[in-house]
């Protein structure tokens, strides 16, 4: 029987989907990891050394977009196919997208500690900016980068795009120069690591605001603490972070013009729910013999390692 470990245990909404494909659940504890034949996997890691402790590994099923905590060339060579859910997260992240842009240019929580420190003055005291007539730059535009376009139109924002894939995309420092808002929609590689150091967070327009729903190490953490300290950006609206989760301690989690989210922007019932379900369905096609219509190591098919077939 087909031994499939679920990486936050076994959901309610799949266990008849389960008992009617005929496997069966174990996990997620460290010993049914080990047993497993499929990984309906979270975020946690798969290199060569986890490969070699997981023998009967053949499939990861990725619930989410993100795969770079998976070394796809070593999941090639081990034989293990690896899926992910590219449409599952994309209107939950662009939701929290627009909930981040709007908390932070409206100085939620700078307003909300006022209130609760009791101090008085409070219209005085803010500085709030309107979206109406603002300009929205997107550094990205796939799926969530387009559904937050999308949504941006109906707060009368206009959009900018920095894209290679798109015919509208304008150069970055154009981009940045003229954005009140920069909303980040990036994976991480070798050319996007890093790339909003101190060098690209000037280039942004003065008093503007930073919006990560992408990946922490997008963006130099050290760089943008600096940026916002120095009044250069209005405030930031962070889901993820680099490191991850930042420490008690840190200054972007007592900033009153920061919010940080634990990257939880895909995480609402119905995104989770369909993210899963999408997991699922990409296992059914592989146990099936079929080719899961979202795998992202092609040429393991042709590989003579390859654990299922």
């Amino acid at each position: 029987m087909t031994t499939v470990w679920f990486s936050r245990g076994c959901p309610d909404h799949l266990i008849e989907f389960v008992r009617d494909a005929g496997w069966e659940v174990v996990g997620p504890s460290a010993d049914g990891r080990r047993r497993a034949h499929v990984a309906i996997a979270g975020s946690e890691p798969y290199t060569a050394h986890e490969l070699a402790d997981l023998p009967e590994l053949g499939l990861i099923a990725r619930t989410g977009i993100g795969i770079d905590a998976i070394d796809l060339a070593a999941c090639t060579e081990a034989g293990v196919m690896v899926t992910n859910t590219p449409d599952g997260p994309t209107t939950s992240t662009a939701e929290h997208t627009m909930a981040l842009m709007l908390a932070v240019s409206h100085e939620l929580a700078a307003s909300a500690a006022r209130l609760r420190a009791g101090s008085g003055n409070y219209i005085a005291q803010q500085r709030s900016m309107e979206l109406a007539g603002r300009t929205l730059g997107l550094v990205g535009a796939g799926r969530i980068g387009g559904a937050v376009a999308r949504m941006a139109a109906g707060f009368d924002l206009g959009v900018l795009v920095h894209d290679p894939a798109r015919q509208d995309s304008v150069p970055l420092d154009q981009l940045l120069a003229r954005a009140d808002i920069v909303s980040l929609h990036l994976p991480v590689t070798s050319e996007t690591a890093g790339l909003f150091d101190t060098t690209m967070l000037a280039k942004m327009k003065p008093g503007s605001v930073l919006i990560n729903c992408a990946r922490g190490p997008i963006v130099v953490t050290d760089d943008l603490v600096a940026a916002l300290q120095s009044g250069h950006l209005m405030g930031a609206g962070l889901d993820v972070t680099d490191p991850e989760p930042l420490p008690a301690d840190h200054p972007l989690l007592h900033m009153d013009n920061v919010i940080v989210t634990p990257h939880i922007a895909s995480s609402t019932i119905a995104g989770r729910a369909r993210m899963e379900r999408m997991a699922a369905e990409q296992v059914v096609m592989a146990l099936r013999g079929q080719t899961p219509t979202e795998l992202r190591n092609p040429a393991v098919l042709d590989h003579p390692a390859r654990r299922i077939s």
